[in-house]
This record gives C-alpha cells, structure tokens and sequence, in this order.
C-alpha cells in the first residue's frame, strides 16, 4: 500500500506553503460551490436543516475566504519590505454591516449575487441579517470606519484598534413617545467577520502603588500590587478597493485571570467564586457606560487605559521582533494617531513603557513619544473637553499620574521662561485644572504629547487657534495644521445608492469611485433634460424604497411625492433639532389657519439617539414624537405634512435614508459643530443642504457655490458677540407672532394631552437662556425655508442643483482626508501588495 502511493505522484501533497498560497478560484461555479461546502463543512447542515443565518454566515465565510488570502500577503508584505506603520486609537468605531462593503472592494458583487441566485437564494435576504456592530453614537465612530476603508484601498500600511464592546451604542424604542434604551447585543449570534487571537493576549494592571528605588544615582519606579486582567484580540480584515491590501482591524476584549474561585465555590459562595471574572469583564461590556454616576466614570477611565495598553504592547511587541530596543527608529517606523481625547493615556503609558520598563531616560522618551504622537481634535464645546478626576486617577493609575505631573511641571517651567509674569496662562495651559476639585485636562495633555495637532475643518481648526487653544498655538504654531473630514465614497455612494451610482458610471465612467473629483464631469449634464429625468426617477424610486420600508416596519405610510427634509444624527441642543420642532409647529399652524396656503407636501424624518443620562435631548426627543402623533392624525394637514422619527438610528438606515431625502437638515448652532459628515453624504447622494455657517458646512458653500445651498442664521463671530453683550431670548419670543404661538402651543399642552409642565425644562431654557441661539436664528431659518418650498416647486431647477450638488463633493472623499494626514503628519509611503 505504502508503496504504491510512493510511486504515485497523484497522492503526494505539495508542501504545506504552496498549498496556502494557491489563490482561489473566484467564477461564478466556484464560489458556488464554497458557498455549499461552508453550509455542510463549517455550518454542518445540508439544505433542508439550513436556517437563514446558516446561509448567512457561508455567505461570509466564502467572502472571507478571498480577504484572508490577501490579509496574511498583506501582512507579511509590511514585514519583509520594512514600511513605517500608522496605527490609528478610538474609543468608537462605526463599521457598518460589511458584507456588500466586502464584495464590492473584491469586484465580486455581481460574481456572488449569480452564484447564489444559481442555487436559488436571495442576496438581498442574506445581506439584512448582518448585524450592524454599533461600536460607537454618531459621527466619531463612522469617521473612523470610512478612514479604515480609505487606509486599505490607499494601500497605507494601517491597524485600527479599539474594544470589542459585547453589547454596543444601546438598542433605541420609543415607548409614548420616550426614548428607551434595551441592550444591542450585536454578538448574539456571533461576529462571522472576526477571528480570535488568543495568542495576542496581554496584562492590563489597574490599582496597586508605586515603588521608587535609586540604583546608581538614579530613580526607578515600579508599579506593584496591581489588580490584572487580560486583554484577547479579535481580528478583522478591511479591505481596499480593487487591491490586493487588506489591513487589519483589531478589537480588545476583556478577560479575567482568575476564570473560577474553586475554594469559594466549594464553601457554597457560588457568586463570590465568579465575581473577579464578571467584574473584569465588564470594561469591555458596554460601549459609554453612564458617565452620572462614580461608578460609570470610574468604568470609562478603564475602558480608556484598556485599549492604550494593550494598543501599545502590541505595537512595541511587533516594532521589537524586527527592531529589537532601537527605540530612537521608534517615530520613523511607528506613527499612532489618537481620534480625540479618549485615547491620551497612550502618551503617559508609552512614557512609562519606555523609561521603567525599557531604561530609557525621561528626555530619550519624550523626544521619541512626542514625535510619534498625532492629536485629533473634534470639538469646540469647552464642557465637551475630556477631564478626569485627579484622584480617581491617582487611585487607578497612580504611576500615569506621576508621570503626568513630571510633564506638567516641564512643560510650566518652559512656559514661565517665556512667560515669567503671566500666571494667567499658565493657569489655562496647565494640564492640571485648579477647580475645587482638581483634574487633569485631556486635551491639553494630547496638544503637549504630541507633534501635530489638527482640526477636523477650515472653521473648526481656525476656532482651536484663535479661541480654543490660542495659548498653544502661540507658541506651537507649527502643530496645528486642517485635514478636512470626509467620507467614503464606497459605502456612502457605490454602495448606499446603487441606482444613482450606476446611472453616473454609465455617464462618466467609474474612476470616481476611488477618484470623487471625476464627478465634476456630472456639471455638464445638469441641464439635459433626458440625464435630469433619469436622476428625479432615481430619487423617486429611492423614496418609494424608504417608504416601504418604513410602512413594513412601523406601520407609517409616507408620501414619496412629497419633499423629504431629513435632520439624522445625534441628539443634541446644539445640533438644534429644537428649531425644526418649532419649524414645523409653525408650518402647521399655518395650514390650520389657511387651507390655501400654498407649499409642496413635506415629510421631515427625525433620526439619533440621545445620551441615556442627557435629559434634555431626550425631552426633545419626547417632544417630536408628540408633534409628529398630533400632526399625523389630523385630516385637514397630514396629506401635505408629516412627521417621523425612525427609532434606534444605525448605518444601514442611515443607507437607505440618505439616497432618499431631497433636503438636508445640518442647522446646528454656528461655531459649535467640528465638521459634520452627514452633511457631505447627503450632498454626495444630490440632496440640498439648508444650514449655518458652521463645521464642513463653510467648505461644501465653497465647493457647490452659494447658489446652489441655503444658508441662514447668525455666524460664529456674531453668536460669540450675543453671548458676551447679553443676548435677551424673551424679546424674540414676545416680538415674533408665530413662534410665540409656537411655544405657547407646547407651554399650554397642546402637544402632550395637557400636561403643561411636561416641557416646562425646554422652555424655561429657551426663554430665559437660549444658548444655543434657537429663537435668534427662528425667522432666519422660517424665511429660508420658504425659499426652499419655492425652489421644490420648481422641479427642474431643484434637479440641476441636485446635480451640481453632487458633482461638487469631490473634496469631500476620506481618501482625501487620509492622503493629507499621510503626506503631513504621519509620512508614510503606500505599499502596492
């Protein structure tokens, strides 16, 4: 026997590497054909005992498949041909389903949807069961996912990190018109995306105190009698588009050292024997555990030194297997990017790895941290600033805080030398904030640590100079530096819209799917009429989708004729869905009181999740859902106006809202919005912005042209001035017949069955405060929604500048964004695999 399979060459195996790297076949009968052998051989069902899911997930193991052969090529390509790495932090992370994100970088979408329609089954069907991994609340999150995208099909060499929270951004219902937050357990059924690596496991001490010793005229520190748990990566691949780059994504997840206390649990203390496991892994159990209370905060600031530490023993372990202790080549072969504050204990964490574990001395290390650090910052809200308590720091982490005490005292020293009068700066540059409670001040921290500090748009960047961070940029002016968010245009247009995006590839070609300026060519047929009925079909067709969607699942039939102004996001006071609410009170009363009143048909779609602990977002929230039942079960208005607010807001609805809106809300209060990016998405998709001057919203002016957007309201500098002469809310309120009407509508119960107090707090703000400018901005904004109402009417015009609008987004691209962060802060090169 033995021998004759020696002398047959049929029954040899290759060696073990050629067989791995043997590409896969990717025709239609092969990719059948995993598909089928996935069912049977990792599902173990035949296709009678199948469920969905199971078809599911051997649909994503086959596209899995062709990631993981270009992921470890990738991978070892970074190793052999020695390229500086970017490593990218963030507390939140946006991905969105990935199945059809996956297909289309593969150029295999078409190949799959034949394949299984060949074997009778329905893509669509399939590709609705993925769960959106809801690792973040709003635009931080999606930013940093359409950076992942960008990073992988620039061919950067790029890792994310983050935690891999068990239960995401909370489930969102609505019960009598409240917000109700159930557990978004988006792991239920397993994440067929991500592979475990428990190989990748590292120590994370919380606690414990600080030994100081002196060895040969030198202090030593070491952290000892500290609480440990265990950080296990979860791996997943991101791929670029038609490349061969697939990057790597990498989560944290908390695991106990101590599984199982046997001696509790024969002493009958069944709880205690578990409790070390179930109090350690709880750090990445909740993504924004409630910050109103010390044990939420307490909980936060570990979420926040988890992800650091582990980020970064991970980084030191792959820069030491191929640089050994070079820690000077540290910056030129490393640059970590910090998204925001969340992650800058990185700096004081790198500075202790560096000076007590690696010998190093304190000026060797700053150099080499301060070089390899960029800072992110994504707000002007100076309460929105992280700080953290000094004690509870120095209770938790007390050799950071040593450690950010010998960086603080450096830093003064220096700023005294310049500065040896002026303890005013010194105050408000201090990393430490001299309150009745002392705290350390985060951002202050990031702008010190780090070689580049950069805003997220033109307006943004110019308010950290010039108001924010002035004392910094003083003396650091060549740290500060813009880098424009934006988005991808894969997710956001190729795949969110494929009707619109096949109409403009058979148009001008594809190359604007990794070129966006190329859509500059739709100019030159914003005034065909055959290429402006093929575009108002599509968004009609793209209305009707939503429309059904929406009665499918909430019961609320819509209008697709009617004009859909959509104001999706996060909820907020300053994003001022408050001036919408009142908007259409008034548009309501003025079809009450006229039946001739002449406006096309509105339908305004409400969308975002409030902060659990944010009680006036969620009052808000409360009050829309009364408008919306008052104004949807009234006859003599509900054909021309309707109101919806679509619960527990994600990234695919976010898809199927945007290629439907004709008007894009972003009315947020001048000066106080970073950038935006729902702003560019819907744009992108040929919706019209109505909006203030405010974040991304001065640059997409510049782009599409000022004619081609609404603008209203006061501007950064005037709301500045309001504030510091005195702004009187109530004199708007008592001059202005119909939003005094308004108000008094909400003030005398007509809106919440005669509950007069029920908005009693929302009142009360916007009379006797306002500082979000709502009632300054109210006739600013009435007045430039009639201008709207008129332009709808007008179909033909209203077309052309949806055209323009979305030929003119080309800036808007993160490929855009990356390739400037490349070139400028981190410098580092593409890497064709």
């Amino acid at each position: 026997m033995n021998k004759t399979n020696k002398n047959n060459p049929k029954s040899k195996l290759k060696d073990l590497q050629t067989i791995i790297t043997e590409p896969l076949e990717s025709d239609v009968k092969s990719i059948g054909q995993q598909y089928a052998r996935h069912l049977k051989l990792s599902m173990a069902k035949d296709e009678y005992s199948a469920t969905k899911n199971d078809k599911f997930k051997s649909l994503v193991y086959t596209v899995r498949d062709r990631l993981f052969e270009k992921w470890i090529n990738t991978q070892q390509s970074y190793y052999h041909n020695d390229v500086k790495r970017v490593y990218y932090l963030s507390m939140e992370y946006m991905m969105g389903r990935m199945l059809g994100n996956a297909m289309i970088n593969l150029g295999l979408e078409n190949t799959f949807h034949q394949a299984l329609q060949e074997l009778g089954i329905r893509m669509e069907e399939l590709q609705n069961l993925e769960f959106d991994a809801g690792l973040g609340n709003g635009g931080l999150g999606r930013l940093a996912a359409c950076f992942l995208d960008s990073m992988a099909t620039l061919q950067l060499p790029a890792y994310g990190y983050g935690i891999r929270y068990e239960y995401g951004i909370f489930t969102q219902k609505f019960k009598d018109g409240w917000q109700i937050e159930t557990p978004d357990h988006w792991l239920r059924y397993g994440n067929p995306w991500e592979i475990e690596r428990p190989e990748y496991i590292y120590k994370i001490n919380f606690y414990g105190d600080v030994q100081t010793i002196r060895i040969g005229g030198e202090m030593k520190h070491e952290w000892i009698d500290t609480e440990e748990i265990i950080a296990i990566a979860y791996d997943t691949p991101v791929p670029g588009y038609h490349n061969d780059t697939v990057n790597n994504f990498r989560l944290w997840s908390a695991k106990s050292t101590r599984e199982f206390n046997l001696e509790f649990f024969n002493s009958g203390d069944y709880e205690k024997a578990v409790e070390d496991k179930i109090s350690s892994e709880v750090i990445s159990k909740v993504l924004y555990p409630r910050d109103d209370f010390v044990e939420g905060r307490e909980l936060r600031l570990k979420q926040e030194y988890f992800l650091v530490s582990a980020t970064l023993q991970d980084i030191i372990r792959r820069f030491k297997k191929i640089y050994h202790n070079e820690f000077r080549l540290l910056p030129e072969k490393v640059a970590i990017q910090l998204n925001d504050t969340h992650p800058t204990l990185a700096i004081p964490e790198l500075m202790r790895i560096l000076i007590d574990l690696e010998g190093l001395n304190w000026d060797e290390a700053w150099e080499i941290s301060q070089k390899t650090f960029g800072y992110t910052n994504h707000t002007v809200l100076p309460e929105a600033l992280e700080t953290w308590r000094i004690a509870l720091l120095e209770k938790m982490l007390p050799r950071h805080m040593q450690i950010i005490y010998d960086i603080n005292a450096r830093f003064l020293k220096q700023i005294t030398e310049k500065f040896p009068n002026d303890t005013a700066k010194l105050r408000r540059m201090s990393i430490i904030e001299e309150s009745q409670e002392k705290r350390i001040r985060m951002a202050n921290l990031a702008i010190i640590g780090s070689h580049s500090v950069n805003g997220v748009a033109k307006l943004h960047t110019n308010i950290l100079k010039t108001d924010l961070f002035r004392d910094f940029y003083e003396i650091y002016p060549e740290r500060f530096n813009n880098k424009t968010n934006g988005i991808t245009q894969r997710r956001w247009l190729r795949l969110a819209n494929p009707l619109l995006s096949n109409l403009i590839t058979e148009t001008i070609g594809d190359k604007w799917i990794t070129e966006l300026t190329e859509l500059k060519k739709l100019e030159n047929f914003a005034d065909d009429t055959k290429f402006q009925e093929q575009w108002q079909e599509i968004k009609y067709k793209n209305k009707k989708h939503l429309s059904q969607c929406i009665h499918k699942h909430l019961g609320i039939e819509l209008n697709p004729e009617s004009m859909f102004a959509s104001q999706i996001k996060r909820i907020h006071e300053y994003k001022r869905q408050l001036l919408n609410a009142l908007y259409i009170i008034t548009l309501f009363n003025r079809l009450k009181s006229d039946q001739e009143f002449d406006m096309p048909a509105r339908t305004v779609i409400f969308a975002g999740k409030a902060a659990p602990a944010y009680t006036m977002a969620k009052l808000i929230i409360k009050l829309i859902n009364s408008i919306a039942k008052k104004i949807n079960n009234d006859p003599e208005v509900n054909d021309r106006l309707s109101v919806i607010f679509m619960p527990n807001y994600s990234v695919s609805q976010a898809q199927m809202i945007i290629p439907a809106t004709d008007l894009s809300e972003q009315i947020s209060t001048a000066g106080m919005e970073a950038s935006g990016t729902g702003n560019m998405k819907l744009s992108l998709n040929g919706a019209l912005t109505i909006g203030t001057l405010d974040g991304a919203n001065v640059e997409i002016i510049e782009q599409v042209g000022k004619e081609n957007i609404f603008i209203f309201g006061l501007k950064a500098d005037e709301v500045h001035s309001f504030r510091a002469i005195g702004y009187n809310p109530q004199q708007y309120y008592e001059q202005n017949t119909e939003l005094k009407a308004a108000i008094d509508m909400i003030a005398d119960g007509y809106f919440s069955e005669g509950q007069r107090d029920l908005y009693k707090p929302l009142l009360d703000s916007l009379l006797h405060n306002d500082y979000f400018m709502v009632l300054a901005d109210y006739q600013s904004y009435v007045d430039t929604q009639s201008k709207v109402n008129e332009l709808y009417l007008n179909k033909r015009e209203w077309i052309k500048k949806s055209i323009i609008n979305s030929a003119n987004m080309g800036k808007f691209s993160s490929d855009r964004t990356i390739q400037q962060y490349a070139e400028d802060i981190w410098k580092v090169k593409p890497l064709k695999i």
